[in-house]
C-alpha cells in the first residue's frame, strides 16, 4: 500500500511513518503543500494522510488537487484543533473516508490507514 503523508512536523511523520512502514506500507512524505502535488503528479497514492495545521502551504488546495487529479484516493485528515469536528470536512474533501486527531497512537492509526487503503487504487 503506498500512503501519501503531508505533514510539516518532522517529529511526528518520522512517528507515524515508522509505524506505518512496520504494517508494511510504503509511505512518502510531503512537508508542503508544492511538495504533496508534485507527489500526487507523479504517483498513484491508496491513502493520504494530510495534516489540516500544514503551515506552507494549504491542506485544502492538496485535497481539492487529489480530489481531481487522483479520485480513488482515501484522504485522512488530521487535526490538532476541533476546527471540524461537526463533519463539515466530509462535504470540504469528497475522498475523505474519516477524521483523526494528531494525538492518534501510531499503531491505531496503521490499522485505520491499512483498513482504509486496503481496497487499493490500481
Amino acid at each position: 500500500m503506498d500512503v501519501l503523508m503531508v505533514e510539516d512536523n518532522t517529529a511526528l511523520s518520522a512517528l507515524w511513518s515508522a509505524s506505518l512502514r512496520r504494517h508494511g506500507a510504503r509511505v512518502t512524505i510531503s512537508a508542503s503543500q508544492a511538495e504533496a502535488i508534485g507527489q500526487l503528479q507523479r504517483t498513484a497514492f491508496d491513502v493520504l494522510i494530510l495534516s489540516l495545521g500544514l503551515s506552507d502551504g494549504s491542506p485544502l488546495a492538496v485535497a481539492d488537487y487529489a480530489g481531481y487529479r487522483r479520485p480513488e484516493t482515501k484522504i485522512i485528515p488530521v487535526t490538532s484543533d476541533t476546527f471540524f469536528s461537526d463533519g463539515s470536512v466530509f462535504a470540504h474533501v469528497p475522498n475523505t473516508c474519516t477524521t483523526l486527531a494528531s494525538t492518534a497512537r501510531p499503531d491505531d492509526m496503521a490499522a485505520i490507514v491499512e483498513h482504509y487503503g486496503s481496497a487499493g487504487v490500481r
